[in-house]
């Protein structure tokens, strides 16, 4: 499975990895800091294969989470990514703007590694139930 984190906290970005490094299968992981990196690289041709699941933070500089949300999800190209936002906000305006920019799920952290270990495994098990297969 190809992972894209958008994420600007390296302790963040590091838990994940370790958090996938339990998962079934392969992950390969791409990191970019902020909205605007990560819709580059989904544009960027010379990507040869695109992500099968991004996990986005929405507090990030240059471009957030919910504002990079709304253009992957509008596009006709990207819009079939699931997206999970993985984010330190409780607040219940962001939870309802990400579902309503169509997130696949919203997951509030920090929490400790074992229970941030859980809802990244849950994420990836979720993708590899429900993923379609060309």
């Amino acid at each position: 499975m190809n992972i894209l984190v958008v994420d600007d906290d390296d302790a963040d970005v590091l838990m994940i990895e370790e958090a996938l490094s339990g998962s079934e299968g392969a992950i390969n992981m791409h990191r970019v800091a902020d909205g605007r990196q990560a819709l580059d690289y989904l544009h960027d041709p010379g990507v040869s294969q695109r992500p099968d699941l991004i996990l986005l933070d929405l507090n990030m500089p240059r471009m957030g989470g919910l504002a990079a949300l709304a253009e992957i999800k509008d596009d006709p190209e990207l819009v079939a990514i699931p997206v999970v936002v993985l984010t330190t906000s409780e607040a219940s305006p962001d939870v309802q703007a990400s579902y309503q920019r169509h997130a696949s799920a919203f997951v509030t952290k920090p929490m400790g590694l074992e229970e941030f270990e859980e809802a990244v495994q849950k994420i990836s098990r979720f993708y590899s139930e429900t993923a379609v297969l060309p």
